[in-house]
């Protein structure tokens, strides 16, 4: 697909899903602004004299952090078309809900939620003026069905579905889609950190009995952000091998 002329701003940057996106998006001509808490990894990945992109090392959970963050990019580039919420955690898994310490619910539901309505909430006037945008939250199989021992993580994602559904019916009639995408397991640093156990919890569902792959995930991102995704918003993509049905 050709971004030729587009602007992006893509979160999480630096590694998994984020880093895939940004790298697709990039290598078909896009401006790229991207976010990351990791500094280091941000500046290993897309160097610092690339004029194809803006690098900002924030927390993305400060919401005047991301609100400067967007004002830069549109200083750069008169405009941000596309956004892509791809930063994540799963904070603490395999614990009953019962266990769950409400710290670590509140960690998870910062960056998981709070973070990517911040963006959302920065990006849209100037897509709203223009009359034309593209927004993707990363959800998860587990917003939608709700994992066990993964109360944090499900509880989060299923808000961000939520949110994807209001702000595409909000800004429908300014040509702006806002989707989710809902992954099962995608082999990332988020699942080799996770304890076996869960992960064969998450896998042994998935009627493929893989993980989804880095490469898949990008593609699936590219086509909902693109031009051609015209007339789809408010919806929840699968990306689960099979699992979900509906």
């Amino acid at each position: 697909m050709d971004f030729k002329g587009k602007v992006a701003i893509v979160t999480g940057a630096a590694s998994g899903i984020g880093l895939a996106t940004a790298n697709m998006l990039l290598q078909n001509g896009a401006f790229v602004t991207l976010l990351d808490i990791n500094k280091e990894s941000l500046i290993t990945n897309f160097g610092v004299n690339n004029p194809q992109t803006l690098l900002f090392a924030i927390d993305i959970t400060q919401q005047a952090e991301v609100k400067n963050a967007v004002e830069e990019t549109v200083k750069q580039w008169q405009k941000v078309d596309i956004l892509v919420n791809s930063a994540g955690i799963t904070g603490i898994t395999n614990v009953k809900s019962h266990l769950v310490d409400s710290d670590n619910l509140h960690k998870v539901f910062e960056l998981n939620f709070m973070a990517s309505f911040y963006t959302s909430n920065a990006v849209l006037p100037y897509m709203v003026k223009q009359n034309y945008g593209r927004i993707l939250h990363l959800a998860s199989i587990a917003g939608k069905e709700g994992n066990a021992g993964m109360l944090a993580y499900s509880a989060s994602k299923a808000a961000v579905i939520g949110m994807a559904k209001v702000q595409g019916k909000e800004y429908a009639e300014y040509n702006i889609t806002v989707n989710a995408l809902a992954p099962a397991v995608i082999q990332t640093a988020l699942v080799d950190m996770m304890p076996a156990e869960q992960v064969k919890y998450m896998t042994d569902k998935i009627p493929m009995k893989r993980c989804g792959t880095l490469t898949e995930a990008a593609q699936m991102i590219a086509y909902i952000v693109s031009e051609e995704n015209s007339f789809t918003t408010g919806f929840t993509f699968d990306l689960s091998g099979g699992r979900a049905t509906y």
